[in-house]
């Protein structure tokens, strides 16, 4: 009675049917955790290149080098914006770099990656 269910029927092939119910689950949130790694990592991206353009900045490089810098250290597809300005008295400058991924393949949502960083701009 090896197979035999409480009610006396055979219970064979219920573990294959079980698989074959739970493996979409199992596949969609496979694809999500991936989609939320690589949002994450886009995320960092933008962080980095956002601060690394916000240095070259500072020194005084023009905004081309500036966006140049971004984009080598950004994301495929990044979005940079070079904007200057004032804060306590001394010129600052400040970097945003976002990029937009999509959560789950062709399925999922879209997701906006963004990082920013001021730097305060060096005198000679």
């Amino acid at each position: 009675m090896s197979g035999a269910g409480v009610d006396g029927r055979e219970d064979r092939g219920s573990v294959t049917a079980e698989f074959a119910l739970l493996l979409p689950a199992v596949v969609v949130l496979l694809a999500l955790a991936l989609g939320a790694v690589r949002v994450v990592v886009t995320q960092l991206q933008c962080v980095d290149a956002a601060r690394a353009a916000a240095r070259v900045a500072a020194r005084g490089e023009s905004v081309d080098v500036v966006r140049q810098v971004a984009h080598a250290a950004g994301p495929d597809g990044a979005t940079v914006r070079v904007a200057t300005g004032t804060a306590a008295g001394s010129a600052t400058v400040t970097v945003e770099v976002s990029a937009t991924r999509r959560l789950a393949g062709p399925v999922g949502g879209t997701v906006l990656a963004r990082g920013a960083a001021t730097a305060a701009v060096e005198t000679p």
